[in-house]
Formats: C-alpha cells, sequence, structure tokens
C-alpha cells in the first residue's frame, strides 16, 4: 500500500540528490534551501522505514534501500514526465520526445543511419541524442532522463535495474595520420608506444579497462605522454596533425580509415572486441515512436555488420 505521506516533492527530490550527489548542488537545482532538501529527504525515510542516504566521508551516498528506491522513483517521474508530456503534445499536435545517449563510437557510425531511416517512418517526434561516457549515460537513464542508451554492455554492477540487447561487437584499434613513422617500423611496435603522445579514453569510460589489459598484457606498463579523452572532434583533429596514437573505438575512426585520412597500426586488437547493444531499464515500456527508433538502430547496425 502506498504511503499517502510520500508526495511529489519527495521523489523529486531524492532523484536529484541521487543524480548530483550531493544535497547542497540538488538544492541548487531545485531552487530551494538545503535545509528544505534535507528535511524532504528524512520525511521520505520517515515513510519508507529505513535510510535511502548516508555519510560518506564529506559526502553522501545512496543506501541498499535507496538504490532499490531510485529504480521505481525514477520510474515513477519518468511515467509522471510522460503524461505531462503527451496533454501538452496533444494540445499542440506534437508526437513524444525521445532521449536518446549515445557513445561516440554509436553517433559517429551507427546513429545517423538510424535517424536517416527513422525520419523516413514520418512520426514527426522530436529526438535529442546526448553523447558521454558510458557510466553517466547509465545515470541519465536510470533517474529517467534518457530513454535508450545505445553503447558497449556495461559491468554486472552496473547493469542492475537495466536489460540490454546486444547488436554487434566492436573492439579497440591504434589510430595515426597517414604517413606516421610508426607504420613503417619493422620490429615490435609497443616497446615505441613511449615516444609519441598517446590519446587515451577516458578513466571513466567503459573501453579503458579493456585498453589497460590490453597494454599491460604487452608489455606497455605505463605511457609517460598521454592525453585522456572521449571527445572524437578533438581526438581527430590532433591525429591528423601530430605524430598522436589515438587508442579509440574502431566506429569512431572507421570512416576516416575508409577515406584514407587516418591509418590503423599493425596491431592485433582481437582481444578488446566486447558487445554494443540497446540498454533500456527493465521497467520501461517503450512508446510507438521509442519502439520504431530502436528498430532502425537495428537496421543501421546490421548494415555496420555486413560492411566488416
Amino acid at each position: 500500500m502506498i504511503d499517502s505521506r510520500v508526495k511529489f516533492r519527495h521523489l523529486q527530490t531524492f532523484v536529484e540528490v541521487a543524480r548530483q550527489k550531493s544535497v547542497i548542488k540538488a538544492a541548487e537545482l531545485l531552487h530551494v534551501s538545503q535545509p528544505a532538501v534535507t528535511k524532504t529527504i528524512r520525511e521520505l525515510e520517515e515513510a519508507l522505514g529505513v535510510d535511502v542516504l548516508e555519510r560518506d566521508g564529506r559526502g553522501i551516498k545512496i543506501t541498499r534501500y535507496g538504490e532499490v528506491f531510485l529504480r521505481h522513483a525514477g520510474a515513477a517521474l519518468t511515467a509522471l514526465r510522460h503524461g505531462f508530456d503527451s496533454v501538452s503534445q496533444e494540445r499542440s499536435g506534437e508526437a513524444p520526445p525521445i532521449r536518446i545517449g549515445a557513445l561516440p563510437t554509436v553517433s559517429t557510425r551507427i546513429m545517423p543511419r538510424a535517424m536517416e531511416l527513422f525520419l523516413r517512418e514520418e512520426t514527426w517526434s522530436r529526438i535529442k541524442i546526448v553523447t558521454g561516457e558510458n557510466a553517466v549515460l547509465l545515470e541519465q537513464l536510470r533517474v529517467g532522463d534518457l530513454d535508450l542508451v545505445v553503447g558497449r554492455l556495461a559491468s554486472p554492477d552496473k547493469m542492475a535495474g537495466f536489460s540490454f540487447e546486444h547488436l554487434y561487437s566492436e573492439q579497440v584499434v591504434f589510430v595515426v595520420r597517414a604517413g606516421h613513422p610508426l607504420l613503417a617500423a619493422k620490429q615490435s611496435l609497443f616497446s615505441d608506444l613511449g615516444k609519441y603522445p598517446v590519446l587515451m579514453p577516458t578513466r571513466g569510460s567503459i573501453i579503458r579497462p579493456f585498453v589497460e589489459s590490453f597494454l599491460i598484457a604487452n608489455g606497455v606498463a605505463s605511457l609517460p605522454n598521454q592525453i585522456e579523452t572521449v571527445s572524437d572532434s578533438f581526438g581527430r583533429a590532433f591525429v591528423r596533425s601530430s605524430d598522436a596514437i589515438w587508442i579509440i573505438s574502431t566506429g569512431v575512426v572507421a570512416s576516416d580509415v575508409e577515406d584514407g585520412l587516418l591509418s590503423l597500426l599493425p596491431i592485433d586488437t582481437s582481444e578488446t572486441k566486447g558487445p554494443v547493444g540497446l540498454t533500456m531499464r527493465t521497467d520501461a515500456i517503450p512508446t510507438m515512436p521509442l519502439s520504431i527508433l530502436m528498430q532502425t538502430i537495428r537496421e543501421a547496425a546490421n548494415e555496420v555488420a555486413k560492411k566488416k
């Protein structure tokens, strides 16, 4: 039975605190005082009979009970948002919006073709595509800010409350500009990697563990001159204008390699291959436009897989 003491403001406040991992930041975004946020959380905890937040050093973290409740609170807010949107759209004649999170590799290789196919369906839906690190996108999906994430499968501990549909597998590659000195090297390339700037995926990115394990397995314990980035535009520009080496998912640079703008170093990276697919909340029910978009993403991914 739902406790009548739990109101919309309790759900909204808790989800925002969980998203920001900070009472102060949540208060700023909600335009209320910090004591008001604290009071609202305490009221929620009294209604639930358990603590949803706890101290973690100078910050806070969500308790086990809080994680359970967050999945349902996020879903409830999403349902309410869809309800308000549906009424607004019914009045204005607009179709429901679709909010997609996509890793850079998907944004570059899959989404353009998927959107081309989707627009042919004439659903007239408004689309919002957000690109970022996998952990950030999954958090936005968890709290209802995104409807779908298209990217690599996260680790098991990050997949609680999510479902994953495999589309294809993708590996990490080492790319350089055309004419790079290492392209003519005769010996093993790993001993020479440290001589050049190396663009690495950030520590929060989904492919970072794959890259680190691969380098260590091939005798590269550290790279003294490295730059961490998830920006494909920076990576593309920097590598083309320097002798830098870019370690990145193959989908991000596939067209550049095909066009001869970038070249793959002859390194066997097949062991870095990982599944790419669709991630949704297990409690989510796709709208008709979202279901259509998911199908066009499947078709676009299938086209990419056939080209390999």
